[in-house]
């Protein structure tokens, strides 16, 4: 089975946490996650992170501490993940390049959305970091 490492950010801003969707074409399409994308190799994990951001939504991040680390098993592939609390620098702002959509969303709103399987465990451990 093909394992893939996976880094996502958890970038607050005015209490809510940035969302995006996949593209309807893709595997698990149309389905939320945070964004994010796989670890190529020989690359550590906040530099694919601060890559994969700027390639989906053409903005900067810091990269902070390690929320959560998770893994998740599709019929398909196995996904190692890393969750990042991140925030935006300063002038930087998400635009929409690399996903079908995005959203601010309210914490408490998180369980509406139809997450990918892997991005599913880290909803309670961001529920319990009020922000």
């Amino acid at each position: 089975m093909k394992r893939v490492r996976v880094v996502a950010a958890v970038v607050r801003r005015n209490g809510r946490i940035l969302v995006t969707r996949r593209h309807g074409h893709a595997e698990r399409g149309g389905q939320w996650e945070f964004p994010g994308g796989k670890v190529e190799p020989g690359e550590g994990e906040p530099e694919a992170l601060l890559r994969e951001i700027r390639e989906e939504l053409d903005c900067t991040v810091s990269v902070g501490e390690l929320l959560a680390r998770t893994t998740h098993r599709y019929p398909d592939l196995e996904v190692e993940l890393a969750f990042f609390a991140c925030a935006l620098l300063p002038g930087s702002e998400p635009r929409l390049v690399g996903a079908a959509a995005m959203e601010w969303a309210e914490p408490g709103r998180l369980a509406t959305y139809d997450f990918c399987e892997a991005d599913r465990p880290v909803l309670p451990v961001l529920l319990g970091v009020a922000g």
